[in-house]
């Protein structure tokens, strides 16, 4: 599980505030008088419902008579629905003295009931409560010889329990009846659980979901908590998690927000309780708190008359109440500093009104006004200009404060504090109404855009009930808030902007350096408990006993659903066409890129900062912005995407001025020199990123050798001698090589040929691609174990096996052993063993024919787990366990999963072109689908000891020198230290 931090959770929450509407009452009505074959009774019952005028959801909101909430909205993209359930208690509800309680309950959550995930409830229940009885011990000992042998205790009674206890149960039937995303996170106001599940299985998982909130039960609780220990470590290797925290404490000194983290402190992860646990999920796990939302495939009235059926018996509580501690204002700048091993930025934040006040919408203008990826003041004045490396501001709205934030990374030889005041004086800008005033309609105009988009997808949709229900915003409300976005003056924003954005803000450096107070979650000692693969629970049983409609595949047919047409100079034109909306996307794609030419990536950087003969780069970028259109080009090894995205209506000019640039870029000379500048910071501070150094630079440095894609770059003197006509000249030379053109709109063919033709401007003749250098891949003659050295708490490592060169025979058997495989490592190395958060193996098939697959494993831990984490792994690897239960789910979750899943839109055009790389023209999917019931565990042991069993292997290791034991990593191969400098080539 995971805590979702405050800009994800509102990055589509914020976009959906401006789909323009009339702010008027809700309706009130009735379902018609139906009844559905799954109800046991014949009594008709009328559900009503509210609306809201102008919706773009057509959503429909009831409330259950016990007071569970219920938002539904038909989208049928495909056969499924995604599903959130949603409990208003986040960690801002935890008890003071037992922080990260509501984190550790979500975990809880997943574990089962006393019927789901059990062999002998009556047995196992007398063991859960001994735990439950010595940890209350447990925690009230201050003797820590005491309370290691209370602990030895809990450790041999959770394994007596395990034996009663069936491992994931829970997540073993969603993945059987091909449930995708099966997740939940926890922040501060509120708790999600997520599942995208099919159509077909609705009534099934309603059921589900109605027991496991009905009855919680906290089993193979220290293995788990040990799982969140892990996921704490994570956080204190986060610097940005580190700087977001002491944000939070210095804005927030009363307020939970401020007081306590989501995920809990060190001493109270120490220190749990069950008996806490449970009292917490007794007074806020009630039907009045909380709210099941769902978009997809549905038919209003089954699926209420089924939610009704399953929930309606949940009895209503007296609903847990909250007051909000009021903050005093801050009288003068807060200032503090992070220290770690991550690039240096500064970061400005202030206190914020809740979600609910007009003025958090205003705040929510501002922050586009400066930021919005094209046209902000710190867009074009800070970013485009080069003065600072890279910079943004973004807001985050909770239900009783928000937060405001700016933050900047410095140029080589810029301090903090320059990029302090240059983002303040951005902020001063708005101030002091220095802005063009038709900004605010491009805002408004491109955040419309931005919510079709969204609303294209139904995660997006259901995330929307989600904030409509945790910030208690009647739906009416959130539908009309375009309406009041739309009406947002030059003058409420600056009288909005000075009344919070004075001196009162929360200052952060966070610099480059060894953290001296730097703690981690000490392992305990845990003996492995039973996961008991090959027993089922009788619920389990009955569950999936139970017959369901099956839902038939739909594949794509290349032909039939691309229509291929021919442009001037017989450019290939690939098109599917949007029936939902205005939108549009086009692509011209040429297959060369960096490996044929190393100067065309930084050709392709450089083009952002350039204007043309008739506009400025400032200019150009508030005409895209303008349009409701945005350009981008984009280069990879062995592509060069160019691409316009936007509203259809303004193809045309959107098409000319985007011509344009490519044709007529005007060179400029400061721009190259500090955009030069800029790529040699970036390289320094990319050298200070552990996931940079372990999944690109360790990785590609396995695959190829010292000499590979990653490191193969221009040297600084090689940079700095690139004149700016060298650059422009290729930037021109894009479209004359030869391509194809693809887009997905609402154009018809001829339309869209004859728009094309006129506004695409190409030579007579294209030129032939050149020659790509081709990297070749190394063979693994020995076991050899690459280090590097990084200041963290955690070690990091992966697995890396070369295999044999992409073949669709192999892709159905591949599929169902990522899809087994993924299960087992889960269960053995998180559930069991304890030794991780995060931990995965898989079989990566090649994305390009004649390239080789690699078999790809990777595990998270403490670095005094290291040695039991890789026995772990490679154990499992070695002698693929078999779970014949696992291996059955595999195959069921394996065709639901594909029987409803629908490759759409957009995705059809790329499908394809991903196929092609492979030398396929038909959908692969069909293999798997036929072979998945056929298929042996036999088969699968076969792959497994061809292609996985034994082969010589890369063991990439990242973490701290001084807390490794070298010894440990000798027995897997030669250990080699790599330098920073021989990654990534400078």
């Amino acid at each position: 599980m995971t805590f979702k931090k405050g800009l994800s959770l509102f990055l589509v929450a914020s976009a959906f505030a401006f789909t323009q509407c009339k702010n008027e009452a809700y309706q009130t009505q009735s379902t018609a008088e139906t009844t559905t074959s799954t109800a046991s009774a014949t009594a008709e019952k009328e559900y009503k419902y509210e609306t809201a005028p102008n919706d773009p959801l057509n959503a429909r909101i009831y409330t259950l008579d016990n007071g569970l909430k219920v938002y539904l909205s038909d989208y049928e993209e495909a056969p499924r629905i995604q599903t959130f359930i949603a409990v208003r208690a986040g960690s801002k509800n935890d008890p003071a003295d037992a922080t990260g309680l509501a984190h550790y309950l979500e975990h809880m959550v997943f574990k089962g009931t006393s019927e789901l995930g059990t062999q002998n409830w009556e047995k196992e229940k007398v063991e859960l409560d001994k735990i439950e009885a010595l940890y209350e011990k447990y925690r009230a000992t201050k003797d820590e010889a005491a309370r290691k042998r209370i602990y030895t205790q809990i450790d041999s009674v959770s394994g007596v329990a395990a034996t009663y206890a069936v491992a994931n149960e829970y997540d073993k039937i969603l993945g059987a009846i091909g449930a995708k995303g099966t997740n939940a996170y926890t922040w501060v106001d509120q708790t999600v659980y997520t599942n995208d599940i099919p159509s077909n299985q609705l009534e099934r998982w309603i059921e589900l979901e109605a027991d496991r909130f009905g009855d919680m039960v906290p089993r193979i609780f220290h293995t788990e908590l040990e799982a969140v220990y892990e996921e704490k470590n994570r956080t204190l290797d986060s610097d940005g998690r580190k700087v977001a925290e002491v944000i939070n404490t210095a804005l927030f000194p009363t307020h939970q927000y401020g007081t306590q983290t989501t995920i809990g402190t060190i001493e109270h992860l120490k220190n749990p309780s069950i008996t806490e646990i449970k009292k917490y999920y007794n007074k806020y796990y009630i039907p009045n708190n909380m709210a099941i939302a769902m978009s997809g495939d549905i038919d209003f009235d089954q699926t209420i008359r089924l939610i009704d059926k399953y929930w309606g018996s949940m009895e209503k509580q007296p609903e847990p109440a909250f007051t909000a501690a009021k903050e005093q204002p801050i009288q003068k700048p807060i200032v503090k500093e992070v220290l770690g091993p991550d690039a240096e930025n500064v970061s400005i934040a202030f206190r914020t009104p809740g979600i609910n006040e007009r003025d958090a919408l205003v705040i929510q203008m501002i922050s586009n006004l400066l930021y919005n990826g094209q046209a902000g003041l710190i867009d074009l004045n800070l970013n485009q200009q080069q003065k600072v490396l890279q910079s943004y501001a973004y807001d985050t709205p909770m239900k009783d404060y928000g937060t405001f934030r700016m933050t900047g990374m410095p140029r080589q030889g810029q301090t903090l504090d320059q990029v302090r005041d240059l983002l303040l004086q951005q902020l001063d800008m708005i101030k002091k109404g220095q802005f063009d005033e038709s900004l605010i309609q491009a805002v408004v105009n491109n955040d419309k855009i931005n919510t079709m988009k969204a609303y294209e997808e139904n995660s997006n949709r259901a995330d929307a009930f989600v904030t409509s229900f945790i910030y208690e915003m009647p739906w009416n409300k959130f539908v009309s808030r375009p309406a009041e976005f739309a009406s947002i003056t030059k003058q409420d924003v600056m009288d909005v902007a000075n009344k919070y954005f004075q001196n009162n803000y929360v200052l952060v450096y966070k610099k480059t350096g060894k953290d001296p107070n730097a703690t981690k979650v000490e392992k305990p000692t845990i003996t492995p408990v039973a996961v008991n693969r090959e027993v089922q629970s009788d619920y389990y049983k009955a569950f999936m006993a139970k017959e369901v409609q099956p839902l038939q595949p739909v594949f794509i047919d290349y032909k039939k659903d691309i229509t291929e047409s021919k442009l001037k100079q017989n450019i290939p034109l690939l098109y599917t066409k949007n029936k939902e909306n205005g939108l549009l996307q086009l692509y011209y794609i040429l297959d060369m890129g960096t490996n044929n030419d190393p100067k065309l990536g930084m050709a392709v950087n450089y083009l952002k900062y350039l204007g043309t003969d008739k506009y400025t780069a400032e200019q150009l970028q508030k005409e895209f912005y303008q349009l409701g259109t945005s350009f981008d080009v984009f280069s990879s090894g062995d592509q060069v995407y160019v691409s316009l995205t936007g509203l259809d209506e303004n193809f045309e000019k959107g098409l000319n001025l985007f011509e344009s640039v490519l044709a007529n870029p005007k060179a400029d000379q400061k721009a190259l020199s500090d955009m030069v500048a800029g790529m040699l910071k970036a390289r320094e501070d990319a050298k200070k990123n552990k996931g940079v150094i372990l999944q690109q630079a360790m990785m590609n440095y396995a695959k190829y050798g010292p000499k590979n894609p990653f490191n193969t770059v221009l040297s600084e003197k090689e940079l700095k001698a690139v004149k700016p006509q060298e650059l422009v000249n290729i930037i021109k030379s894009i479209p004359t090589y030869e391509h194809r053109v693809l887009y997905y709109g609402p154009r018809e063919t001829d339309n869209l040929v004859a728009a094309l033709n006129t506004g695409h401007n190409v030579p007579a003749t294209l030129k032939p691609v050149p020659a790509e250098k081709v990297y070749k891949e190394i063979d693994f003659t020995q076991p050899t174990v690459y280090f590097t050295d990084y200041n963290m708490v955690q070690a990091e490592m992966m697995f890396v096996s070369k295999s044999v060169p992409y073949t669709k025979d192999i892709i159905p058997v591949v599929r169902l052993y990522n899809e087994y495989m993924g299960g087992i490592v889960f269960q053995d190395l998180r559930e069991s063993k304890a030794l991780a958060y995060s931990t995965y193996s898989y079989y990566g098939t090649a994305a390009k024919k004649d390239r080789a697959n690699y078999l790809v494993s990777y595990i998270g831990a403490q670095a005094d787990k290291l040695s039991e984490a890789m026995a772990g792994m490679q154990a499992l690897l070695t002698d693929m366990p078999l779970a014949d239960a696992n291996f059955q789910n595999a195959q069921a979750a394996l065709r639901n999963s594909i029987s409803t899943e629908r490759i759409t839109k957009s995705g059809i055009l790329f499908d394809y072109e991903r196929a092609k790389k492979l030398g396929l023209n038909y959908d692969i999917r069909q293999d798997v689908y036929q072979s998945a019931n056929s298929m042996t565990f036999d088969q699968m042991k076969e792959f497994q000891q061809k292609y996985v069993k034994g082969q010589p292997q890369a063991i990439l290791v990242i973490g701290a020198k001084d807390k490794l034991n070298f010894k440990e990593l000798e027995k897997y191969g030669k250990v080699k230290q790599l330098d920073l400098k021989t990654l990534f080539g400078y």
